[in-house]
């Protein structure tokens, strides 16, 4: 006897949870990039820019 149209009910495998981010650690990053946005424009007028600004 063939077992080819034989349904077999399995569970689902589960997929793999995603880490949610703490609030701390998100408001730590939100800090983060705000400093690092400001040394970036900083950089840049300080050493890209041209030295007679209107």
């Amino acid at each position: 006897m063939s077992d080819d149209n034989i349904i077999k009910f399995e569970r689902r495998k589960s997929k793999p949870q995603t880490r949610a981010i703490s609030p701390m650690r998100r408001k730590a990053l939100t800090w983060l990039a705000v400093i690092a946005g400001l040394v970036l424009v900083w950089a840049y007028y300080q050493f890209v820019a041209p030295a007679s600004m209107p």
